[in-house]
């Protein structure tokens, strides 16, 4: 087990991680089997999706504070991240990738994200190579 350490530096901002995650792997000198990855927070989140073109994090995000803004909507929540809570729920709080000869098996174009949505801070990400 690792414990990734993962720094944001914006409220809402798509971190990728796939380097990192593809390092402890290597680490690991596991060949094959899949790496379970779970963040220990409730406003954060994990997500695998396109690396290759920086607009597809930042629509993202942007659909996801259209559809759910910091403000307005009647939230009652003290600390005013009721948002946050929110989009971490939508994009959940794990991800399960496959590997083979020590090599993630993503896609061509797939990175794996931590989903800031209250940051900047750091985050932990706990992952498992079984």
């Amino acid at each position: 087990m690792y414990t990734l350490r993962v720094t944001s530096h914006q409220r809402e901002e798509l971190v990728e991680i796939t380097d990192l995650v593809a390092q402890k792997l290597h680490e690991s000198g596991r060949d094959e089997g899949i790496v379970v990855l779970y963040v220990q927070h409730t406003t954060a989140g994990l997500t695998v999706n396109e690396n290759a073109d920086p607009d597809v994090p930042r629509d993202m995000l942007h659909a996801l504070r259209t559809l759910i803004p910091q403000h307005g909507m009647g939230f009652r929540h003290g600390e005013e991240n009721s948002d946050a809570h929110i989009k971490a729920s939508l994009t959940g709080p794990s991800v399960t990738v496959p590997f083979k000869d020590g090599k993630l098996l993503l896609g061509r174009w797939q990175g794996i994200f931590l989903c800031e949505f209250d940051g900047g801070r750091e985050r932990q990400v706990i992952m498992m190579v079984q």
